[in-house]
């Protein structure tokens, strides 16, 4: 469509052709306190050369700054919209990297270290996973099959190993029997021979292999559980990547969803097996896993919860965040800031309001002041 558009602005006005874009007005969204691209194994100037701000195309971009956050509910009374008024420039300082860490959070972390507010912490107890699970998500049992509870909460946490587990608690914790759904892998485009390939990488070992941004080789789900979509199968229907679902029915080779977020919420579908391949691997050949496009998400990683929009969040810190953006995006997709828990684990596993926020300030130089 694009492409047909474009040629007929050629053909009305051959000069559009030198033109960016053909001439056509092209508009691009982002915040530059968020997450930047992801570079595996990138370095710190790595990620900064692969922003927008460093393209020759930014010269000829004209800026619009946004300066009002829609995310935050409107408060009634004066005292909850001065609440909302000093937690949204709260946000705004993260994501700036601003914040005035003290004596203590800069011995920790030297200049990214930052105190959170005592209010957002509980140091009385134990960050445990299970008083993590109860705080978020109180009254669980009797409450695990409302997609309205279930839609308006989330813990995140910077890593999938630990979403992983703290998923795996949580399905666990449901009524019912779970239903275990198997990928079928297979490895494409290896330059040796197929006796090699058989030997040197056997479907046991490719089952085994983990990629961010695939399914896991064995899906465990019951009837209740809150997934997500990792693809975009039908946009038309809402079915597009990071949709909210609940699985209504366990089938033998699909699942039924029903919708509970966004613009489609209560509509249901059927999610079958396809065939996935990750974008980027350093894997010497092409892994193709046949699999359901889902991964369940009481708990999501940090950069997956882009886009959310969540009443109650939980930010657990087992370890500090690691990369640009990551504690900005966490704490920002609240609707008010009651909404907000963080749970910080010192070096020695104890409850702490100290942590790291790393910002990459040389990204903002290309911004109006």
């Amino acid at each position: 469509m694009f492409g047909s558009l474009t040629q007929r602005y050629y053909e009305s006005d051959p000069a559009r052709a030198a033109l960016p874009f053909g001439g056509i007005t092209v508009v691009l969204g982002g915040d530059f306190r968020q997450i930047l691209p992801v570079i595996p194994h990138g370095d710190r100037a790595e990620i900064l050369g692969a922003c927008i701000t460093r393209s020759r195309l930014w010269n000829i971009c004209k800026i619009f700054i946004l300066k009002r956050n829609m995310r935050l509910n409107k408060r009634t009374s004066q005292s909850e919209i001065d609440e909302v008024n000093e937690f949204a420039k709260w946000v705004l300082q993260v994501g700036d990297g601003n914040l005035e860490g003290g004596e203590e959070a800069e011995k920790s972390f030297k200049e990214d270290g930052i105190q959170v507010p005592m209010k957002f912490c509980d140091l009385e107890n134990d960050n445990s996973v299970e008083n993590m699970i109860r705080s978020i998500y109180p009254d669980f049992v009797e409450n695990s099959s409302n997609a309205k509870y279930l839609s308006d909460r989330a813990i995140l946490t910077p890593t999938n190993q630990t979403v992983g587990h703290l998923n795996s608690l949580i399905v666990d914790m449901i009524p019912g029997d779970a239903v275990t759904y198997y990928s079928v892998d297979n490895a494409e485009e290896f330059a040796g021979t197929e006796d090699d390939l058989q030997s040197a990488f056997p479907i046991e070992y490719l089952n085994s292999l983990s990629i961010p941004g695939m399914p896991a080789h064995d899906l465990k789900l019951k009837v209740g559980v809150v997934v997500m979509l990792m693809r975009n199968l039908n946009q038309t229907l809402g079915l597009c990547n990071g949709t909210r679902m609940i699985v209504t029915k366990c089938l033998k080779y699909c699942v039924e969803c029903e919708v509970i977020s966004g613009t489609f919420i209560g509509t249901r579908h059927f999610i079958p097996r396809m065939e996935l391949c990750p974008s980027d691997s350093v894997l010497p050949f092409k892994l193709v896993r046949k699999q359901m496009p889902l991964q369940i998400c009481y708990a999501m990683t940090i950069n997956k919860s882009q886009g959310q929009s969540l009443k109650t969040v939980g930010l657990f810190l087992p370890k500090p965040v690691f990369t640009h953006g990551q504690f900005y995006v966490a704490i920002s997709r609240v609707t008010s800031p009651g909404g907000l828990k963080i749970f910080i684990d010192d070096d020695r596993g104890f409850p702490t309001n100290i942590t790291q926020n790393v910002v990459y300030k040389e990204v903002f130089y290309a911004l109006p002041r």
